[in-house]
């Protein structure tokens, strides 16, 4: 490979420490497969429920079915899994609209959501929560973490739904394991036990051997081209968790007198089972290569999060860079090594639905999808670029013999 040795030799010696913390990855990896294995052999799936549909999808097997494998595999009563659902932003928008009804009270304890969702819950005049009377209030973090101690002073009578953001957006953070989840959740039942409890899941899926879900929470969401599209979906997203709050989910995607029971897709459903069904192994490449970058930059002395040493809580890598330039150079030498778009050079531009200015490397074969090598950052100090996904560990390897050399570090 046409690379420096010394970036050669910088990689070869991270990925040689990081030898024990990749057997736990490949354990997780061979839980999680063995458990989606399953779930596919208790409902029966077949070449049957891979068909086309069309017109209303009346009796559709191929979507009925992959909502049963996708329930029983995040451990819940129900799940809607849908192609018409665009993105996590999208699955996190239904189930808010799906739950909450004009004078509810809605409460972020994990500081500020995603800048996507910033408009669904306090826009004005766009048709937000805001403009339906929910209310909204935000806890924000301890030092990272979720201050257990001070719950019940954002928890009320009138509070319908606790949002919990399981990754960390642009912050320098890191996210939150399942069982940091599991405890917040158990003092929340503690405080208020019929509040509805809803994690944005995004990022996060078969991080763990267990999902949210199968720890008290009422309600994941999460899109289709990041972790359980396994790099094959090619659209949709998800929503996973308790049958009553699932139904009133459905009944947003649609409309209340028809729920799930209609909604063809032309183009036939294997994708999305063979995405979930890789899942598993995707995410263990992605995790690898997020540590390996991790080890790497780190042994250069830039900060990066996770911490060397830290499991990793879901699939992103933040990397803390001196300058602007440097950011930007990364970003591009992310694109210069992706499959796809190579010869594309990223610049900063004005991003819908986010603050700053944002430079994106994505040379992905499905636009945006995050499963697979990709990184971003709003230009705003710290200059710190999110990278994320992976399909291959080798492909990241590659990438990151890019970045060093075009950094000349």
């Amino acid at each position: 490979m046409n690379f420096r040795q010394r970036s050669i030799d910088i990689i070869n010696d991270a990925q040689k420490k990081l030898q024990p913390q990749f057997e736990y990855i490949e354990d997780v990896a061979l839980f999680n497969q063995n458990k989606v294995l399953q779930a596919f052999k208790d409902n029966n799936v077949g070449q049957r429920h891979f068909s086309q549909t069309n017109g209303y999808g009346y009796d559709d097997i191929g979507r009925d079915t992959l909502c049963k494998v996708f329930a029983q595999i995040f451990g819940a009563e129900d799940a809607v899994v849908s192609p018409l659902i665009v993105s996590g932003t999208h699955a996190l928008t239904l189930a808010l609209f799906g739950i909450l009804r004009p004078g509810d009270e809605m409460v972020s304890i994990t500081g500020s959501p995603y800048d996507t969702l910033k408009e669904v819950i306090a826009g004005s005049g766009n048709g937000s929560l805001k403009d339906f009377n929910v209310t909204y209030r935000q806890m924000q973090l301890k030092n990272g973490k979720i201050d257990l101690d001070t719950l019940g002073d954002y928890i009320s009578d009138k509070t319908k739904l606790i949002f919990i953001g399981r990754s960390r957006g642009y912050e320098w953070r890191d996210a939150l394991s399942v069982d940091e989840i599991e405890r917040t959740i158990t003092a929340i039942r503690l405080i208020k036990s019929d509040v509805c409890v809803m994690v944005d899941n995004c990022y996060g899926e078969f991080i763990d051997y267990k999902e949210p879900t199968q720890v008290g929470a009422d309600i994941i969401a999460g899109s289709l081209i990041k972790n359980p599209g396994g790099g094959i979906a090619v659209t949709g997203g998800y929503v996973c968790g308790k049958q009553k709050y699932i139904d009133l989910i459905a009944s947003r995607l649609t409309s209340p007198s028809i729920g799930m029971e209609v909604g063809s897709y032309a183009y036939g459903y294997k994708d999305f089972y063979q995405g979930i069904f890789l899942a598993p192994h995707t995410v263990s490449q992605a995790i690898k290569g997020s540590m390996l970058f991790g080890q790497v930059f780190s042994q250069l002395g830039f900060e990066t999060m996770p911490k060397v040493g830290d499991k990793c809580k879901d699939i992103i890598r933040s990397i803390k860079f001196d300058t602007q330039q440097q950011l930007i150079d990364f970003c591009r030498a992310v694109q210069e090594a992706s499959p796809i778009d190579s010869n594309v050079v990223p610049f900063p531009w004005d991003m819908p639905g986010y603050e700053h200015q944002v430079i994106m490397a994505a040379g992905t074969f499905v636009a945006g999808a995050s499963i697979e090598l990709s990184a971003d950052s709003p230009i705003k100090e710290p200059y710190i670029a999110y990278l994320q996904g992976g399909l291959t560990f080798e492909h990241v390897k590659i990438a990151c013999a890019y970045c060093l050399d075009k950094l000349n570090l």
